[in-house]
């Protein structure tokens, strides 16, 4: 697999604008597999109410942004996971998107809603799915969800080769820390692909990472910049989760001793 992410700054609330900036980057993609986008990606982050949020979001079986990666995704062959602000009934969720080939092909959305965004989402509630398909296994998560590292297990678990990080982040390097370590102790890659700019005075940190099951940053963008970039993924190396020759990570789990986890 070859996969990696597009760094850029989305236009809150203004699609054609985000589109704009955003076929030009894709035009100048590399070729990859796999590529991912940022944390609502669709309409921006820092709604200045809900119903800006509610004008900006769009139906998954009515989206002019789906349906524009589709046709990006048909022609060059490949799979897009983007943040996507979800309207469903009278409910709006912070979710990521999975497109590829053929059109829509999944969706997560996203569980651990961060600070304000309490006031606009609903949480996540359709668990954590992992799409199998002819390029890898792909799971997706978003932004805050970074700080659970049950999450992380559970894809990884399930058979996650690339876990999908869209993101928008405005903590100070906090992510980007520490999604080598879950690279690692899940043996599995992480794209974390995060935004720039800023919107009514939130200022995104950019910096989007690729960490390898060996917890190596394969690459870090800067903080402000316009950045596309994609990295041959060995799934055979995620695939093979014997730590030492006598230590597989999951085998070697005490799931009995960690039942503590359901109460606490």
């Amino acid at each position: 697999m070859k996969a990696g992410f597009v760094q850029f700054t989305p236009e809150l609330c203004n699609l054609d604008k985000t589109l704009e900036r955003l076929e030009k980057l894709l035009i100048d993609a590399p070729p990859a597999d796999l590529l991912v986008l940022p944390e609502l990606c669709n309409s921006g982050y820092n709604f200045p109410t809900r119903k800006d949020a509610w004008e900006a979001s769009e139906e998954i079986s009515d989206s002019r942004f789906i349906n524009f990666l589709a046709d990006h995704c048909r022609k060059n062959n490949m799979y897009i996971a983007s943040g996507f602000c979800e309207r469903d009934g009278f409910k709006l969720y912070n979710s990521s998107v999975l497109v590829g080939p053929e059109g829509f092909t999944g969706k997560y959305r996203k569980i651990h809603l961060f600070y304000n965004e309490k006031d606009i989402f609903s949480a996540g509630d359709v668990g954590l799915p992992v799409f199998q398909t002819p390029v890898g296994n792909i799971a997706m998560l978003v932004c805050f969800d970074w700080m659970f590292p049950e999450v992380w297990r559970i894809l990884a678990l399930k058979g996650a080769d690339v876990i999908c990080h869209t993101s928008a982040l405005v903590l100070p390097g906090f992510a980007q820390r520490s999604v080598p370590i879950h690279a690692l102790i899940n043996h599995v890659y992480v794209i974390t692909a995060n935004r720039t700019g800023t919107e009514h005075g939130l200022t995104f940190t950019g910096m989007s990472t690729v960490a390898s099951p060996k917890g190596e940053v394969i690459c870090q963008a800067s903080a402000a910049a316009d950045e596309v970039c994609a990295f041959d993924f060995d799934l055979e190396l995620v695939r093979n989760k014997m730590i030492t020759p006598r230590n597989h990570i999951f085998a070697d789990r005490r799931p009995e001793l960690y039942q503590d986890l359901l109460h606490l």
